[in-house]
């Protein structure tokens, strides 16, 4: 098995539509809370990354990396690295998403070492992101030295159930790249 984790390019969106909709709408399925709700149709999800992803690509505010294993797309995650002008400095990590037939092999783990490296890349000093409060990507954050800034209960509805879930806001400040290891 080849792990290569590499950011997307603008030409090949349209060609990875089908396998970034797959992800989405298996990971929604599964559970995840990445802001949609069922019922979410592999439509909804095509729509998503067409819609507003893929312009973000395309303008250069948002970084997307995509996890290959033997050269089949099997995750995905987002550094959203244009912001205002006073927090030129950060970017915020979204959508980390892992088809659930590749999990537990250390994919997501390898995507956000391969955005603290883009953000490093970038200039950035401070990522920050938000998941559902206790939800196992908060460990998995927290292990990679993310530190919990805090929750808000009743942030947003679960996908599954009409109940509201809390949400936790992590950051991680990032040395430099010339300092990094």
């Amino acid at each position: 098995m080849t792990l290569d984790i590499r950011p997307v390019t603008a030409t090949e969106l349209l060609g990875l539509t089908d396998a970034l909709a797959e992800i989405l709408w298996a990971c929604v399925q599964a559970g995840a809370s990445v802001s949609f709700v069922l019922p979410f149709s592999p439509q909804d999800a095509a729509r998503f990354w067409s819609d507003q992803i893929f312009p973000a690509v395309q303008r250069g505010d948002t970084i997307l990396l995509g996890a290959f294993v033997d050269g089949e797309l099997q995750g995905t995650a987002q550094l959203v690295v244009s912001q205002p002008p006073n927090q030129q400095h950060r970017a915020d990590v979204a959508k980390l998403l892992v088809h659930p037939k590749a999990r537990r092999g250390g994919m997501g783990r390898a995507l956000m070492q391969a955005l603290e490296a883009q953000a490093r890349h970038h200039g950035k000093t401070l990522l920050v992101l938000d998941t559902r409060s206790g939800d196992p990507s908060q460990h998995l954050y927290e292990s990679l030295g993310y530190q919990v800034a805090g929750t808000i209960p009743g942030y947003c509805r679960s996908p599954s159930a009409d109940v509201f879930e809390a949400t936790t806001y992590l950051f991680k400040p990032l040395l430099p790249a010339d300092q990094a290891h």
